[in-house]
């Protein structure tokens, strides 16, 4: 990642706008920052979300709340509880995330 010349701000994620996205099941509500080319993002995900997709592009994911399980496609499972945080970089590992009980993460991508 190479972080572009951002001057220095602050962030109320409480008064960025929030848009919904479904996923097969459930709903993801992000709350984005778009800055350069560096997305910055609130993510909840409702209980029963599984993604809709395989996503190919990098990540820094960190759970704030809730359990976030992701799947690889090779078949490898993970699950993030509060405080830890997985990495993968663009067309590394295709991954799609679900929560059973609903997770509040902080993406940057």
């Amino acid at each position: 990642m190479n972080l572009p010349a951002i001057p220095f701000d602050t962030t109320d994620w409480d008064t960025v706008e929030q848009t919904e996205h479904p996923g097969t099941t459930g709903t993801a509500r992000w709350r984005t920052r778009q800055l350069g080319d560096v997305r910055v993002r609130m993510v909840e995900y409702s209980a029963g979300y599984q993604a809709d997709h395989w996503c190919d592009k990098g990540h820094v994911v960190l759970c704030l709340a809730g359990e976030l399980e992701t799947d690889l496609a090779d078949g490898r499972t993970y699950r993030l509880r509060p405080g830890m945080s997985y990495q993968v970089g663009d067309h590394t590992d295709s991954h799609r995330s679900s929560s059973a009980t609903g997770a509040r993460l902080f993406i940057v991508d």
